[in-house]
């Protein structure tokens, strides 16, 4: 590496070589690290390691085994866990260890947590899996622990598993080696680390098995609830894991993302008083399994949104339903709720035609995005004994969507085409996976040349950009939960 008049690189002032490194990514900066010792003592200046972003498992990180992970894990957080300002951190170790030993396709969004009559063999690799698990958050909480200039702390856990039999909770690490020990360990770590932040701006643990309790935001800084502008708490079946008397020290919150059932009365009055900060972004997950641990009595009413939205006049309301039947949705609607995205998800649960008619009908000013999603072989008609197909009379009532994408119901191509018509350009993304969609016999005889290619080019023509089906069902139907957790992400950032 000469440069001009034979000076080497190894000439370069320090201050400058991390300058130049400062414009790498973080894996180019680890291999960087390897080429000499000079390279990596300035690779590992603190300044170049601000934010950290990394997925741990789940096949990714080019597929090295759990331990491997683990070490690398271990030795980031070494280096840079006491001084990085922004940690996002996805740990899969499930998705990483064990896989359908069937190959079912219903079970490509699960995996089946041991039963009594289950195989020893993925009982024992579900063992190891959570055993990986309980190590890496220990590793992360003993790394940040005395960190006081970490500004963002986003963790998810993708260990949220949806069973015929109920909802992995936390009592099942207790079945780990010494998983008691480990999981008082990483609760005692987690409220260190909380009460000794001072600047913390964004705190959002997702489906974190074993980590947040009830008690935990009580550990939390007098200076971080001053400054603290995000609060993400998301555990499908511990009860409410912020209290009145939490969120109330909360006052300048912007965002925030809760299980709906924890947003009480009580929570949504708290939330409208006039000496706060106004709400500007609200993500609720509705999860139907869970319904039965954490029912929707005493949830917000429509007098509640009302007083909500009057403080909060622009709140935008993000919601998934995950397994939801529709009696249960109707509950939760309110006229008043502002909702600006709705991801309608289920296995085997089917929406009827008259919520999306409540939904056309309720959100026609605010709605924005609506995903209808269902992973079942079989794929009802919404249309049926219908005038006018309620995905049609949806695109046209919501003059602001902009987002739509279906899978699991059937999709008429003429009403696609009609769809297509109506939102023209406005509609930056229409994904219909092509499984979704059937021809009308009566109206292909009329049609010459191939049904699928005058589907294109009409949809295409209607949108104004070259437009095609999904061929692959599975970039549409992504694990319900890591969906939540990145989509409130961006949508509590605005984007």
């Amino acid at each position: 590496m000469a440069l001009c008049g034979g000076v080497g690189a190894m000439a370069l002032p320090s201050e400058l070589i991390v300058h130049i490194f400062s414009f790498l990514s973080d894996r180019d900066k680890l291999r960087a690290s390897a080429v000499c010792s000079r390279w990596r003592e300035c690779l590992f200046y603190p300044a170049l390691w601000t934010e950290l972003k990394m997925r741990i498992g789940g096949g990714c990180n080019g597929g090295g085994s759990s331990s491997e992970e683990t070490s690398r894990l271990e030795f980031l957080m070494r280096k840079f866990g006491s001084f990085v300002r922004e940690l996002q951190l996805e740990l899969a170790p499930v998705g990483g260890c064990i896989s359908p030993l069937n190959n079912d396709p219903s079970t490509a969004r699960m995996d089946q947590p041991p039963g009594p009559d289950s195989d020893p063999q993925l009982s024992e690799r579900w063992r190891d899996a959570m055993a990986t698990y309980l190590d890496q958050v220990l590793c992360v909480f003993t790394s940040i622990r005395n960190n006081r200039n970490l500004q963002k702390l986003s963790l998810y856990g993708d260990t949220c598993i949806l069973q015929q039999e109920g909802l992995l909770d936390s009592s099942n690490l207790h079945q780990i080696h010494q998983g008691d020990k480990k999981i008082n360990e990483i609760q005692q770590l987690f409220m260190e680390f909380l009460s000794n932040s001072r600047q913390l701006r964004w705190l959002s643990c997702s489906f974190m098995l074993g980590l947040v309790t009830p008690c935990s935001l009580a550990c939390l800084s007098n200076p971080s609830a001053e400054t603290l502008q995000h609060l993400s708490l998301l555990d499908h079946q511990l009860g409410p894991l912020i209290s009145p008397s939490e969120l109330d020290r909360l006052s300048n919150l912007h965002s925030l993302a809760l299980d709906f059932s924890d947003l009480t009365s009580e929570l949504c009055a708290l939330l409208a008083s006039t000496r706060r900060t106004p709400l500007h972004r609200l993500s609720l997950l509705l999860n139907g399994p869970a319904l039965e641990f954490k029912p929707l009595e005493g949830t917000a009413t429509e007098d509640d949104w009302k007083a909500l939205v009057r403080v909060s006049a622009n709140l935008r309301v993000y919601i998934m339903a995950l397994e939801v039947d529709s009696s249960e949705l109707l509950r939760v609607l309110k006229p008043s709720l502002p909702l600006e995205r709705l991801h309608l998800d289920s296995y085997s649960t089917l929406v009827t035609d008259a919520t999306l008619e409540l939904i056309s009908q309720q959100y026609n000013k605010t709605l924005t995005q609506f995903l209808l999603l269902r992973d079942d072989p079989d794929f009802p008609d919404l249309s049926v004994n219908r005038n006018e197909d309620p995905l049609v009379l949806l695109a046209w009532r919501c003059t602001q969507l902009a987002v739509l994408v279906i899978h699991g119901y059937t999709v008429w191509s003429h009403n696609l085409v009609a769809i297509s018509r109506l939102r023209g350009s406005s509609l930056r993304v229409l994904t219909v996976s092509e499984e979704s969609i059937d021809f009308d016999p009566d109206q292909s005889v009329c049609m010459e040349g191939n049904p699928v290619h005058n589907l294109v080019k009409e949809v295409s023509l209607g949108l104004g950009r070259v437009w095609h089906p999904c061929l692959d069902s599975s970039l549409v139907l992504s694990e319900p939960t890591q969906h939540f957790h990145r989509e409130l992400h961006a949508f509590s950032m605005g984007m």
